[in-house]
């Protein structure tokens, strides 16, 4: 009897206790006056993945919870979405040194996922970051531009050859064939022919990081939402012929530039950069793995490939759609090169231009390829006089909602470059536009997408008229990619291009 007894009790706790747990985490933000989704007993509040583009749902809680935070669950982890401008200014800026730390974590067993500056923290991270920096300066990049503008004018053939067989050109591909080359010279010194041929070893690779089957899916989903599980089902960031073809392209081309010996290292790229870290640890006597500066390559090429070429997608297809912007553009263009006696635009007159970066600005304020900025806090942090978090809470700052939210962008639907002149940038409001980020951890290649951007579409509209193609979808008629996280299109674009005479 008393055996009995025992085992009903332990099948008692059993079942209540988790039950006891559930109502303890699904009342936590109940408890503390927060706005919140109410969870799912599983998956908490991220029930949408795979199912939609985080980024619409982020829109989805902005636009239906008008508040200054929401709580929302990863798992049965309880975490911050902040809605508010001057919130999001003290958590990336003023009190950055408690957020320093990114929640999202690749695990020990993906290293060049892992170690990499987006995915990496203190103290590694401030260690990368500071020795990757001068990399970034617009001189440098002024060095770079030439083999940038190659590219770009190779880009001018690829769409003369794709017009010419099919009448149409499919934009997504073409502008992934571009940035291929541009971001994998820069960052693994290998040269690639994708923007004429759209094929090649780095290419192949780049194609496998825009296909996200349900598998791939799950691993970003768990590195960004739920960095437990990572380690556990050893997820990664890359696939593993991904990591061994970086492997061994980075030990090649390093081993042909002279290895890390101090006289052989120069000032060409990311590469040459890498190799003086190797060697400057080496001086210094510190741990700096190959596989760290792998990770930093790998990442660089990951982020700015796709990105780059997603905005330069999407901003095409509006100018398809509206030929008055194309004008606006080309007249800005036109008239920059007859001031520079006719001659190719260089990087220092394209960065003087005006209507081009407004489009540029407000193609990122529409399609923010990541919309939301996750950080976690270092220790309990006061957000307002309602509201502490403990330490470990993690923290997702809502650009996307922002950027969509008619108080600060009127008709937030509209592409309307026009918000960007600067009679009118000097307007908004700090904090509501954040597409590379904010404070200390913002995106440290935000200069050389630009530039890159900005050289693919001034030589495209100068050489070509933009038409929609027969039989597409509107701009806002775009289905976006569903198991990946970066707002990418989950079909291919297709426009129509018309020499000038």
């Amino acid at each position: 009897m008393l055996s009995l007894m025992l085992a009903t009790t332990v099948l008692l706790l059993i079942i209540c206790w988790p039950i006891a747990r559930w109502y303890q985490v699904k009342s936590y933000w109940y408890n503390r006056g927060v706005p919140y989704l109410p969870p799912h007993p599983l998956m908490g509040s991220m029930t949408f993945l795979q199912k939609q583009n985080p980024a619409m749902w982020f829109r989805y809680l902005y636009a239906n919870f008008r508040s200054p935070y929401v709580g929302i669950w990863l798992f049965w982890r309880p975490a911050l979405v902040v809605q508010s401008p001057d919130i999001a200014r003290r958590i990336l800026v003023k009190d950055s040194a408690i957020f320093r730390n990114r929640f999202l974590n690749s695990g020990k067993t993906d290293p060049i996922g892992s170690l990499n500056i987006f995915t990496t923290n203190d103290p590694l991270w401030s260690s990368i970051r500071r020795r990757l920096t001068p990399v970034f300066t617009s001189s440098k990049l002024r060095n770079m531009y030439g083999f940038v503008s190659e590219k770009s004018n190779e880009l001018v053939q690829r769409i003369k050859a794709d017009m010419e067989k099919d009448g149409r050109a499919n934009i997504k591909i073409i502008f992934t064939d571009y940035t291929t080359d541009v971001v994998g010279t820069a960052s693994l010194g290998v040269s690639s022919d994708a923007t004429i041929t759209g094929g090649g070893a780095l290419r192949a690779i780049t194609k496998d990081f825009m296909h996200f089957s349900f598998y791939r899916g799950l691993c970003w989903s768990s590195i960004f939402f739920f960095p437990e599980l990572v380690d556990i089902f050893r997820f990664s960031l890359f696939p593993k012929a991904t990591t061994d073809y970086f492997r061994k392209i980075y030990h090649e081309v390093v081993a042909q530039r002279g290895g890390y010996e101090k006289s052989s290292i120069g000032n060409k790229d990311l590469l040459d950069a890498l190799r003086k870290i190797k060697q400057d640890s080496i001086r210094d006597n510190e741990d700096i793995s190959d596989d760290t500066l792998i990770a930093q390559a790998a990442v660089f090429l990951q982020g700015g490939f796709d990105t780059t070429s997603s905005i330069l997608t999407y901003c095409v297809y509006e100018l398809a759609h509206q030929p008055h912007l194309q004008k606006k553009l080309y007249d800005e263009l036109k008239e920059a090169k007859e001031k520079n006696g006719n001659k190719e635009l260089d990087s220092v007159a394209l960065h003087g231009l005006i209507y081009i970066h407004c489009l540029m600005k407000e193609t990122l304020r529409k399609y923010t390829p990541i919309g939301w900025l996750d950080r976690v806090a270092t220790k309990d942090y006061k957000i307002d006089e309602n509201l502490t978090i403990t330490a470990g809470t993690p923290v997702y700052v809502n650009t996307t909602g922002m950027h969509y939210d008619a108080n600060y962008f009127p008709d937030p639907k509209k592409f309307d470059p026009d918000r960007f002149l600067p009679e009118n940038e000097n307007h908004l409001k700090p904090f509501t536009y954040m597409p590379f980020g904010e404070g200390p951890r913002n995106c440290i290649g935000r200069t050389f997408a630009v530039q890159n951007f900005i050289s693919a579409l001034s030589t495209i509209c100068f050489n070509y008229e933009i038409l929609p193609a027969p039989n597409t979808p509107l701009p806002s008629e775009i289905e976006y990619e569903k198991k990946g996280l970066f707002l990418t299109p989950a079909e291919n674009i297709y426009v129509v291009f018309i020499p000038r005479s």
